[in-house]
């Protein structure tokens, strides 16, 4: 299915050839060739430095959902905003339920459509779409660049670059300065041949996964799609592809465009944001990868991770060995805490056999998919047993069309549940499993937690990834795991389909103010709407107290800050903050508010009576916590993995390497030393260790990425050496102030 070409690589005369051959062509030289990608040119347009080196980035326009947009306007607004410079949409698609009882979540949405008049914006209510169906029907176009406070924004195979960021990245868009980034590698995906029916995108998007992940192939890097498959794919698969390279932990992805392309844009009203993109001949990339869409199968990605991914006939096949080995993963993932149910009680006579599917979100809730979800059912009963199934499609207009051809009367008569455009399962706000039950779900991630289980309180459940057409065969076999393949007609998908966009929904009830700000209306603000506390600046020398030692290979974003219910609270940075690591380290919250009790009375007294260590000026030096970990941040773009430990008085990451560039930009923009220490593991770093770096102000101020300091162990001290490599000018004077906020206001 997939190979992977691990050198460079041109495209030339319509053939992959390595560099050698190239070079033996007479064509240019990799630093030459490489502006023939599309990437290239989409980034020289929207790069304001002059230097391809070094860019930053003015965005077309942004979007927010209503997990973040408050915590980025309330920023924004305390950094000195007047009005939005560029459009920026606002959805109401996370908190659409009131999880935790109350008006806390709808007072967002009070002050979401408050903010959008005042600085002009544009305001989706809840229920009308999830935030990159949205930004696909209303923004995505040819050469575009996009940015929104989500990691899955994707809109590549619309021609858009997109990139999801921590709210501080969005802020500086709004203060009108830059993404700013170094030149980023460009890895081809060359597409090729066509996906036999009954494969779907998700299972072509699982496969690319679990052969780039693990390796780190395209971190950080843009995913840029070309080749003579591209031809063979509708709209909605390309989008459901491309949605899922955020979990291969690339910076973005591009797409070539064609008349598929240019049909969706006109359909959509759009005509004039369509201009073909393609690579010019000669275009040179870092790596390859070919995917034979011919070869591709149905996937499934077991817990806890996308790249967790087996096709579904060598699973059946490896039932008992394979699920006995995802149990131990789980037990050891887990914190070796003994689960009741393992995956292994789901095998019934041979056969896996699962209790939920879940067909939404901005991956699974596309038109393609529920309609070849309902021909598969059409005329059969999921039944009355364990087995449930819900289908949420991902915008009005799309129910509407759905509702139109008959397909959402056929799921309903099937007993399958329709929903209203929600994001709230991705992340468990909604229809959460059972305690040890099994969900397949066409849907973005199942990371440990992600579903709205509580492992720390006895409660886990398990979500496996799937396309929305071996769901559908699986719910035809009541629970029994069935590849759509297994099934006898399942039709293929169309490339243009009947779908027709009617955005009268839209019309009569989003509120669309861009360019119209009202500076004289008011925000409203509900009674959970707090500002951010104050943060201080970098003193001279510092002493880091650590709260909390992690040693899994990848610590994800839901671990550092948990979703589902503590979603509602992300209005109140001091009240979120205490459900900090809360499923992964239960202590971290306490000792993290020990220190910075500490931190207060140093700052009041001018010294600390029961200092951690002996001889520390303290008129010079203060002391925050920190979170060490082998590789944090993989996963959600949220900025709250980061800002809740600051607003906890945190003052430091330390790793042997940051997941992804998103969570190491978040650290920096809140303020945080953003530490590299190489063999991280040998020094057996623990809860409550001290670190002691003298002149760190120094350091900041000039540029130089090493830093000695002195761990203490144990009553012994002992000699290390922390890194900031790459740390920038502009980074640098942010962890100075203390913040972004502090950066910009002062």
């Amino acid at each position: 299915m997939i190979t992977i070409k691990n050198e460079g690589t041109y495209y030339y005369g319509g053939e992959l050839i390595g560099i050698a051959e190239a070079q033996a062509k007479g064509l240019p030289a990799p630093e030459v060739a490489k502006c023939g990608t599309i990437a290239y040119s989409i980034l020289e347009a929207h790069n304001t430095s002059g230097d391809m080196t070094d860019l930053k980035i003015k965005m077309d326009a942004m979007a927010s959902h209503d997990i973040t947009y408050v915590g980025i306007i309330q920023t924004a607004r305390a950094s000195g905003l007047k009005e939005f410079p560029l459009p920026y949409v606002l959805t109401n698609c996370h908190n659409s339920l009131c999880a935790v009882g109350g008006t806390i979540n709808e007072d967002d949405h009070v002050f979401g459509l408050s903010a959008a008049k005042k600085y002009g914006g544009e305001f989706v209510p809840a229920h009308q779409a999830v935030i990159h169906q949205y930004m696909r029907e209303r923004y995505a176009g040819c050469g575009k660049m996009i940015l929104a406070s989500d990691s899955h924004t994707r809109y590549g195979a619309l021609g858009a670059i997109s990139i999801g960021e921590g709210g501080p990245e969005l802020v500086k868009q709004l203060l009108s300065k830059t993404y700013d980034i170094k030149y980023p590698r460009v890895v081809g995906i060359y597409l090729k041949n066509k996906p036999v029916p009954g494969v779907g995108p998700q299972d072509v998007a699982l496969a690319i996964i679990g052969a780039t992940f693990k390796q780190g192939i395209v971190k950080n890097s843009v995913m840029e799609f070309f080749g003579p498959g591209i031809a063979n794919l509708g709209m909605d698969f390309r989008n459901g592809i491309d949605v899922m390279t955020t979990e291969t932990s690339c910076l973005s992805s591009i797409w070539e465009t064609d008349e598929v392309t240019s049909r969706f844009l006109a359909n959509h009203g759009r005509a004039g944001d369509y201009k073909k993109l393609e690579p010019k001949d000669g275009a040179y990339y870092d790596d390859v990868i070919v995917v034979d869409l011919a070869k591709v199968v149905p996937m499934i990605a077991l817990p806890f991770h996308p790249s967790n991914a087996y096709t579904i006939a060598d699973l059946k096949a490896n039932l008992e060995d394979i699920l006995n080995q995802v149990d131990r993963d789980i037990y050891e993932q887990l914190d070796n805490k003994k689960v009741a149910i393992k995956l292994t009680s789901k095998i019934k006579n041979g056969e896996l056999y699962v209790d939920q599917g879940f067909i939404g979100g901005c991956s699974g809730g596309l038109y393609q998919n529920i309609c070849r979800t309902a021909e598969i059912l059409d005329g059969h009963a999921i039944g009355t047993g364990d087995f449930w199934l819900s289908v949420y499609p991902a915008s009005q207009p799309m129910m509407m069309a759905l509702n139109k051809n008959g397909v959402l009367n056929k799921l309903m008569a099937s007993g399958a549940s329709i929903r209203s455009a929600f994001c709230g399962p991705c992340f468990g706000a909604g229809d959460v499993p059972a305690n040890g039950a099994l969900s397949v779900r066409h849907a973005t991630r199942n990371f440990p937690n992600r579903e709205g289980s509580k492992p720390g309180d006895g409660q886990i459940s398990y979500v496996a990834l799937m396309d929305a057409r071996s769901i559908a065969a699986t719910a035809l076999n009541g629970g029994k795991l069935t590849a759509a393949t297994e099934l006898e007609g399942v039709k293929a998908d169309p490339i243009i389909d009947d779908y027709q966009f009617d955005d009268s929904a839209y019309k009569s009830r989003i509120y669309c103010g861009v360019g119209k700000a009202q500076p004289e209306s008011e925000l409203k603000f509900g009674p959970n709407i707090a500002d951010w506390p104050k943060m201080i600046g970098m003193t001279e020398d510092l002493v880091i107290s650590v709260g909390s030692a992690i040693y899994d290979p990848v610590t994800t974003t839901d671990e550092l800050i948990p979703s589902g219910e503590t979603s509602s609270y992300r209005s109140n940075p001091m009240k979120l903050a205490g459900f900090a690591l809360s499923r992964k380290d239960p202590q971290y919250v306490s000792r993290a508010k020990a220190i910075m009790a500490l931190e207060h009375e140093r700052e009041e007294k001018g010294t600390i009576a029961n200092a951690p260590l002996s001889d520390i000026d303290w008129s010079k030096t203060s002391i925050g916590s920190g979170v060490f970990a082998l590789k944090p941040g993989d996963g959600s773009a949220r900025e709250q993995a980061a800002s809740c430990q600051r607003v906890l008085g945190g003052v430091a990451n330390i790793a042997a390497e940051y997941a992804t560039k998103r969570y190491r930009s978040n650290v920096v923009n809140w303020g945080m030393l953003p530490f590299i220490l190489d063999n991280a593991e040998d020094f057996g770093i623990k809860a409550d260790d001290i670190i002691h770096i003298k002149g760190i102000k120094s350091v900041l101020l000039g540029d130089a990425e090493e830093v000695p300091a002195t761990l203490y162990q144990d009553g012994k001290a002992r000699e290390i050496t922390l890194k900031l490599p790459g740390l920038t000018r502009e980074e640098r004077d942010i962890i100075l102030a203390g913040c972004l906020i502090n950066y910009y206001a002062g």
